[in-house]
């Protein structure tokens, strides 16, 4: 057995228990083997002690319980525990590089948490009245302003609640305009062929036709294709720039004016804007709406089903069709305008308050030159990946520079008997999360990898040689240390078809465990 650039055996380790090294317990050292919060028991107890109460329940009728509430009775040293080891089997930001690409899985500075932790943002009701909260929406102007400032856009839409919440109001935006204007015929919508999935699905949520535009071979929009499916009921393009292949659309300015000339709207799908932020203004490209994930480019928490923010940005065409509220300055200090304008609202209130103090502060905390530093690391990063990985690994396009984002296809594991996903699992055995798989659709195989900004050199060489030693090892026809991979996780590999398919989504006591009844878990 041999050792790896990185330290690692080139063999692939043992699987627990295949050769006698599996613990008793099913833990595995300082991994503690972990059964669900109902699983645990105590069903006949309680971790604190409750005071009788002073009244019976004869007053409540038919709604008295009839059976046990039916949650486990834990300590406290129990349940801190449990999430403790639960945490323990999961991936995070702050344990490694997350390479996610058009996922931007960025640290999260504290400061920002901080800030966002202050009795007067966190402790703040939506319905408090405007007098009472006048340090929040002096936050809220001061976000607007400056993602206007950054975009070069006279308005902002500042509730939605993410990047697909954010798309649907520009698309909502632009109907509304359309219709105002005596064009409801418009019922088409172009989409690249590389776009993210959401583009087309939020088009069709709103009621109109998809067509898709080719792709170039250097994986940019086809131009001409695009002017050839233009037309009288084209309603919006939806261009991701940089692209979903980690390109910028060289041809933008000309995309913008042909739709424009066709009388169709620009709607630029602002994920990647973290590679351009403080560099490029898509105000200045032509583009009418963009929506702004503030976890991809000012560093907002992402993922895990939790509070999100995509503000839209709006031309000078859309801005009057943007949906309420927003902060008006009057005599007696900042209000919200409640009332309906355009096509409506997004959500009840005005969006999400701790995402907003998260982004300001990142704003803050950076100025002007820290965020152009931010596009300019974000972009040297990738390259810096591309480069060191390209003499193993193929380059999707190999011509020029990336941007934020480095796209390699499954070209350079023909013959080895190794699949994209297989060397995804190999990774979780070297401590990495896998990179986005098969993403674009575009690319075959394709394996997309974003380092993010955040990343130090020598974060991304432990990364590369990681993924140098475990290229070396495909292509060496150790097939089986990636197709049983992996050995080292919590779980061995998974059937994720039937997963998918038949997903276990409620959790159903053993018929030897003492429940009063069977209750959801996830």
């Amino acid at each position: 057995m041999t050792m790896s650039s990185v330290g690692r055996p080139t063999q692939p380790q043992a699987a627990e228990g295949s050769a006698g090294h599996a613990s008793l317990t099913g833990a595995r050292a300082l991994l503690q083997d972990e059964p669900l919060l109902f699983e645990l028991g105590g069903w006949d107890k309680t971790g604190v002690d409750l005071p009788q109460a002073e009244f019976d329940a004869s007053d409540l009728g038919d709604l008295v319980r009839a059976a046990p509430i039916g949650l486990p009775g834990l300590s406290e040293p129990e349940t801190l525990r449990h999430y403790v080891r639960l945490s323990q089997k999961n991936h995070a930001i702050d344990l490694a590089l997350y390479p996610l690409g058009s996922c931007t899985m960025k640290h999260n500075p504290r400061l920002n948490e901080k800030m966002a932790r202050l009795p007067g943002f966190a402790d703040l009701h939506p319905l408090a009245p405007a007098a009472t909260a006048q340090g929040a929406l002096a936050l809220m102007d001061r976000l607007a302003h400056w993602l206007k400032t950054l975009t070069g856009m006279p308005a902002v839409a500042m509730s939605p609640k993410a990047g697909a919440h954010g798309e649907l109001c520009g698309l909502l935006c632009i109907r509304a305009a359309h219709e105002a204007a005596g064009q409801g015929h418009r019922r088409r919508v172009l989409v690249p062929t590389s776009a993210h999935g959401t583009n087309p699905a939020t088009a069709a949520f709103v009621g109109y036709s998809v067509q898709e535009i080719a792709q170039t071979t250097d994986g940019r929009v086809d131009l001409a294709d695009l002017e050839a499916k233009l037309g009288p009921d084209v309603a919006a393009i939806m261009v991701t720039n940089p692209n979903t292949c980690g390109l910028f659309e060289r041809d933008i300015v000309e995309i913008a004016r042909v739709a424009h000339a066709h009388g169709a709207y620009f709607y630029c799908d602002g994920a990647n804007f973290n590679a351009i932020v403080g560099r490029v203004r898509p105000g200045d490209l032509g583009v009418d709406a963009m929506h702004i994930n503030l976890h991809k480019t000012f560093s907002t928490p992402h993922g895990g089903g939790g509070p999100g923010a995509g503000p839209v940005v709006l031309s000078d065409a859309l801005a009057p069709f943007a949906p309420a509220p927003w902060v008006v300055h009057g005599s007696e200090g900042l209000s919200l305008a409640e009332h309906d304008t355009g096509f409506g609202r997004m959500t009840a209130f005005h969006g999400q308050m701790g995402m907003f103090v998260r982004a300001y502060a990142y704003m803050r905390s950076h100025g002007a030159d820290g965020l152009r530093q931010v596009a300019e690391d974000a972009v040297l990063n990738a390259n810096y990946i591309k480069a060191r990985l390209s003499a193993a690994m193929t380059p999707a396009f190999p011509d020029g520079p990336c941007m934020h984002e480095a796209l390699f296809d499954d070209s350079w594991l023909e013959g080895t008997g190794v699949t994209t996903l297989d060397f995804a699992k190999a990774m979780i055995d070297e401590g990495f999360h896998p990179m986005t798989m098969y993403f674009p659709l575009v690319v075959h195989g394709a394996m997309l990898i974003e380092p993010t900004e955040t990343e130090s050199r020598r974060e991304l060489d432990r990364f590369c040689d990681a993924l140098l030693a475990l290229a070396q090892v495909a292509k060496a026809g150790d097939v089986q240390r990636f197709k049983g991979a992996p050995y080292l996780a919590p779980l061995r590999r998974l059937d994720e078809t039937l997963a998918a398919r038949k997903p276990k989504l409620a959790w159903r006591p053993e018929p030897t465990t003492v429940a009063p009844a069977p209750l959801a878990a996830e």
